[in-house]
């Protein structure tokens, strides 16, 4: 069953300057082409502001309402941004005429939990864009653009049946079809409103007056004839950059647009079947003569990730923790390391305690938060002595972990600088008297590189059954008993 999803953006003039977002002026916005109102917003509309307007009217009428230039190329980058986000749903999206969207869903519904759900999803999706969205569903292409383009805004406009379809198609004035407009004042003449009274003319008559792609364009609306789209064709990497609506002076006011960048990476992944294991967010500052660099942040995962939620999660803590040397201005975000994408685990028992990719999240949003140099994992080297083989490093570091030199029991937790202890009736104090738990363990090596040690290590254990990893210094026999010295070097979980 072909199902298609029309998104149709009736702001989207206006809503490229100030997207929806944004706090609206007082005074309104209105866009202008060839110095003509084509959109205004409900303040421009409550001030008196008609479409139409020349811009010295609105001056007269409201001279504090923000007037910007009609910018088609911006609108047309818009439009491929919100194509590319909507391939999470499918890879099979066009782009239209008069700001609209299709995608085809058939295959989709089941998977994104039916067309409600769906519908719900892509209209989420779109406010993250800041944009005003209607929304329709029809099982073809072309009804589906009249519908989001000419119906009611509510859900009654979405349909899965041709019987359906056309029951909602006919009462839609005869004008919604481009096709017919150039010969509008003629079906007026005829007594045509809707393309039900269009329908009713004879087939003949209209293809020898009005040529063959009107009566086309009514097929592929109404089912009888088949639909061929021009399918959005995706760049083999990812980067995509959006301008500030205003200069930052904090990076936490970039979460907006860092959102609408991850959705776009989202479908870009979901369409290419791809998952991302780096990804590079770049703010940039102002430009001039003396301009600084971009500040970049780079985002390293530790398992392949394509979730929009864990992206942004991810995104909103490091941000968090920028300090802009320069208001921001631009936020570019780079797709750096790309792979295959595992499908998730059929497996019918989950692994207890969560999945590797849970596990991987979770260390991820930790270095996120908390920085890459404090989220460390152990990296021991092969050295006798403890305070060098104990070494760690960023998790995110490629070290190769090397076996500690034997398998005697080892602290989990070491003291930079070991403590040395208090003497009570010849036994070590920590607390309480320390007992001997283990024979000892001589240690005696460094001689090769000046740092020469020479220790005995025992595990101790203090009256509350905690245990210690402490040593005695070696000493000759010379020395006095009294001179022996005993430090605390680790302590056992």
């Amino acid at each position: 069953m072909r199902v298609f999803l029309a998104v149709h953006l009736p702001k989207l003039s206006l809503e490229v300057f100030r997207p929806r977002w944004l706090s609206e002026p007082a005074h309104g916005s209105v866009v202008l082409e060839k110095d003509k109102v084509v959109i205004a917003d409900r303040a421009a509309y409550e001030a008196g502001v008609l479409l139409g307007m020349k811009r010295g009217g609105v001056l007269t009428l409201s001279p504090e309402t923000a007037m910007y230039e009609r910018d088609i190329a911006r609108e047309a980058a818009a439009q491929r941004e919100v194509g590319m986000a909507l391939m999470k749903f499918s890879p099979d999206v066009a782009l239209l005429n008069e700001a609209t969207v299709i995608v085809e869903i058939g295959a989709s519904l089941r998977l994104f939990g039916g067309l409600l759900s769906l519908c719900r999803q892509a209209r989420a999706m779109l406010d993250t864009f800041g944009l005003t969205a209607r929304i329709s569903a029809a099982p073809t292409g072309q009804g589906a653009w009249l519908l989001a383009q000419y119906g009611r805004e509510q859900g009654a406009h979405r349909v899965l049946q041709l019987a359906s379809l056309e029951r909602v198609l006919l009462p839609l004035p005869m004008l919604a079809v481009p096709e017919i407009r150039p010969f509008a004042d003629w079906f007026a003449g005829l007594g045509c409103e809707t393309i039900a009274d269009v329908r009713r003319l004879p087939r003949a008559g209209l293809q020898r007056r009005c040529g063959e792609h009107l009566l086309d364009s009514l097929d592929r609306a109404f089912g009888t004839a088949p639909e061929l789209f021009d399918w959005l064709a995706l760049p083999p990497t990812f980067s995509a950059r959006i301008e500030l609506p205003d200069r930052l002076e904090h990076a936490d006011g970039a979460v907006f647009a860092a959102h609408r960048l991850i959705v776009q990476l989202c479908g870009w992944l979901c369409a290419k079947q791809l998952a991302v294991t780096a990804i590079t967010l770049s703010i940039e500052h102002e430009r001039g003569r003396q301009a600084l660099p971009p500040t970049q942040i780079e985002i390293a995962l530790g398992e392949p990730a394509w979730r929009e939620d864990h992206l942004l999660r991810l995104a909103k803590e490091r941000l968090h923790r920028v300090e802009l040397v320069a208001p921001a201005i631009a936020l570019r975000l780079d797709a750096s390391k790309v792979e295959s994408a595992v499908p998730e685990t059929d497996s019918l028992f989950p692994e207890p305690g969560g999945s590797p990719e849970e596990h991987a999240r979770l260390i991820e949003l930790l270095i996120a938060r908390l920085g890459d140099e404090n989220v460390l994992r152990p990296a021991p080297t092969a050295d006798y002595r403890p305070e060098v083989a104990n070494r760690w490093v960023p998790v995110s570091e490629v070290a190769k972990d090397i076996a500690l030199p034997n398998s005697l029991p080892r602290p989990t937790w070491m003291l930079a600088t070991p403590l040395r202890l208090l003497m009570r009736q010849h036994r070590p104090f920590y607390g309480s008297s320390l007992r001997m738990m283990s024979p000892a363990e001589r240690i005696e090596a460094g001689w090769f590189d000046g740092e020469l040690v020479t220790r005995d290590y025992f595990v101790a254990q203090a009256d509350d059954r905690s245990c210690y990893w402490i040593y005695r210094e070696r000493i000759s026999s010379r020395d006095a008993e009294e001179t022996q010295r005993w430090f605390l070097h680790g302590l056992f979980g």
